[in-house]
Formats: C-alpha cells, sequence, structure tokens
C-alpha cells in the first residue's frame, strides 16, 4: 500500500499471525516537489513502484517462511532490476519491433504498416505474458492479493468501515490499478510512434528505448485523468478488462492482510478517522509492526 508520504507492506507468517512493515517513501518522490510536477511525476512513480515493488517481495518472502537468508541487499535489488528492464525491452520492444519490420513485407511495406503491427504484437505479447503467468497457482494467489488490495481500497475511498464483510461486496478492480497503466503505456506508445513512422527502422529502435520517460510520463497522466475525469474514463477500460486476469476473488484471510497493509501506510490521524466509521478488521489491528526509516 502507498500512501503519500509513506508505504506499507503486510505479510502472513506461518504461525497465521500478520507483520507489517512501514517505511517512508524516498526523498525523491516522497517529499521533492518534482512529485507534482506533470509528465516528470510519472517517470518518478514508476521508477519507484519497480523498487518497492521489490523490497516489498524481498521482505514478505522472508517473513513468510519462504526464504532462509536476509532480504535482498541494495545492490542486489538494483541488480535484479536490471536484469527485468533487460528483459522486458527485449521482449516488449526489440522482439515486436524486429517481427513487425519482418511481417509488413508480406502485408504492407509502409512504415505506417510497421508501427501498426509493433503496436498490435506488444499489446498483444503484454496480454499474452500475463494471462501465462496467471496460470501459475503462486501468481493466482497473488493476483488474489491484488483483488483483496483493491477491495480494501475501494472501502476506504468510500468511507465504509474496514471489517471484512463491508470490504468483499467491492469489486476487486480498481481505476489507478499499475495493470492499467501497463496498458495504457502500450496504447500511447502506439501514438507516440506514430508520429515517427517516416524514421528509418533503426532510429524507429533507438526512438522505443529513448523515449521510455516520455510515454511513462504521458501515461501516468492518463491514467490519472481516466480516473479522475469521466470524459477520460474510456482510457482506463482496457486496463479495468485486463484485469480480469490480474486480479482474482480474495478469501476473508487475504483481505485481513490488506487491511493491516493499508493501516500501516495511513498516518495516526488517518487510523483515528477510520476507527471513527466503525469495527476494523481485528486481525489487522493486532498486527506485529515494524518501521523504518530509511526510505
Amino acid at each position: 500500500m502507498r500512501a503519500p508520504t509513506r508505504w506499507a507492506v503486510a505479510c502472513r507468517r506461518p504461525d497465521g499471525s500478520i507483520i507489517t512493515q512501514r517505511n517512508e517513501l524516498p526523498n525523491l518522490t516522497g517529499k521533492s516537489k518534482l512529485r507534482r510536477v506533470p509528465f516528470i511525476r510519472g517517470v518518478l512513480v514508476l521508477a519507484e513502484s519497480l523498487s518497492l515493488g521489490f523490497r516489498a517481495l524481498s521482505w514478505s518472502a522472508v517473513q513468510s517462511g519462504a526464504e532462509e537468508e536476509d532480504e535482498l541487499s541494495k545492490g542486489q535489488v538494483v541488480g535484479t532490476m536490471i536484469l527485468a528492464v533487460v528483459v522486458a525491452l527485449g521482449l516488449f520492444i526489440f522482439l515486436p519491433a524486429f517481427a513487425a519490420n519482418y511481417l509488413k513485407t508480406y502485408i504492407s511495406d509502409t512504415s505506417i504498416a510497421f508501427v501498426v503491427i509493433d503496436g498490435v504484437l506488444r499489446i498483444g505479447l503484454i496480454v499474452l505474458y500475463i494471462w501465462a503467468i496467471s496460470r501459475s497457482k503462486e501468481i493466482r494467489r497473488v493476483f488474489q492479493y491484488h483483488g483483496a488490495e483493491h477491495k480494501t481500497i475501494h472501502a476506504y475511498e468510500a468511507g465504509d468501515p474496514l471489517t471484512v464483510e463491508s470490504i468483499q461486496v467491492y469489486s476487486p478492480r480498481h481505476p489507478r490499478c499499475g495493470t492499467s497503466f501497463i496498458l495504457i503505456v502500450g496504447m500511447v506508445a502506439f501514438f507516440v510512434f506514430l508520429t515517427l513512422a517516416p524514421l528509418a527502422f533503426a532510429w524507429q529502435v533507438l526512438a522505443r528505448v529513448v523515449l521510455i520517460p516520455v510515454i511513462a510520463g504521458l501515461s501516468y497522466e492518463v491514467l490519472k485523468l481516466g480516473a479522475n475525469s469521466r470524459w477520460m474514463s474510456w482510457a482506463n477500460r482496457p486496463g479495468i478488462w485486463l484485469q480480469r486476469i490480474t486480479t482474482k476473488e480474495p478469501s476473508d484471510d487475504m483481505v485481513e492482510v490488506a487491511v493491516a497493509s493499508l493501516l500501516a501506510a495511513l498516518s495516526e490521524e488517518e487510523v483515528a478517522g477510520v476507527e471513527e466509521r466503525g469495527p476494523i478488521v481485528a486481525a489487522a489491528l493486532a498486527a506485529e509492526r515494524e518501521v523504518q526509516t530509511d526510505g
């Protein structure tokens, strides 16, 4: 769970208890004025999400007993992130580009055809990849927790008491989800690359790498507009559809973990406001808490 100035993660231990860890957001995104600058903030949030995601997974693996060793060091996190970025570039940037350059000769040997085929292949690969990993039992469980997170946020934003019963009535899909961001990136990239269609193939491929920050910044603004404006809500619909894969109905014990994570991310004043609404999941209130101050 991410709040304006902090983020938190929760995990259920093998003995059934819940432990949470609260962290201050990195200075670049948590306190910097840049986080309010349109287009730039999207790039910062993307980098932050990658970093915090790896840290949260490392911590939860240790707490759940899946790993006996210590959490990943900062060097290991950076190395893993670099590897993930390289694989993503190869699978979702270079593979569609080279495949489109080959296939266009059989359809229409034009720069416009190249961009269209490249865009279709990229979005198709993204959806196929997500569907493929969703077949894994472990990933399906992750997607259930994803659904628990969304349901809890829905209940919190609606002003409802944070009980399992009040949370479970909500949809596991949410318009501000990172899944929506992924598809929006694909759609924005298509239109950006369409303006570069006259360029030679080598420059087209280079642009797909160099312009990643630009596309991420534009996509983040589209995501925010889609979540906050009715006239732009259509932009988030493909992401909502994709969440039928990336979110699953959670069990009650998963909702308890999600509530514990939310409470850890909120300030003391915000938690007091939640308490005024009514009862809160007992297991979440009883969760052990760790506080990290290194951001």
